[in-house]
């Protein structure tokens, strides 16, 4: 049973960072692609980032030279470092793991707030 745990959620003024931290993450061996994602009041839920097994990366358009996606395969830890962040960044943000039988796995989110 994999749970995925979100943390470092918050409240932030417009400029700021914020790092969220997702725990919980099944072997590394079983992992096709772990990915952010993030969804807003009345908005569909949106692609952040992905990070594949091979540690290939993809980032949403908006998100680029903002945001980083990193593992740690120590900690088995997905981390999302959010830097110059924005008003529009607000939502509700949400661990994922595609694993190689083609399950999805979610976490419960965490909330991060960008203040202007």
């Amino acid at each position: 049973q994999v749970q995925l745990v979100e943390s470092g959620g918050g409240l932030v003024q417009a400029g700021g960072s914020l790092r969220l931290s997702c725990a919980g993450l099944p072997s590394m061996f079983s992992i096709n692609v772990m990915g952010w994602y993030r969804q807003a009041p009345g908005k569909q839920r949106e692609l952040v980032a992905t990070i594949t097994s091979g540690e290939v990366t993809n980032y949403a358009d908006s998100m680029k030279g903002r945001f980083i996606i990193s593992r740690d395969n120590a900690k088995k830890t997905l981390d999302l470092q959010m830097n110059n962040l924005k008003p529009e960044d607000t939502a509700v943000y949400y661990c994922n793991v595609y694993d190689n039988w083609g399950r999805n796995h979610w976490g419960q989110g965490t909330q991060v707030t960008v203040s202007s």
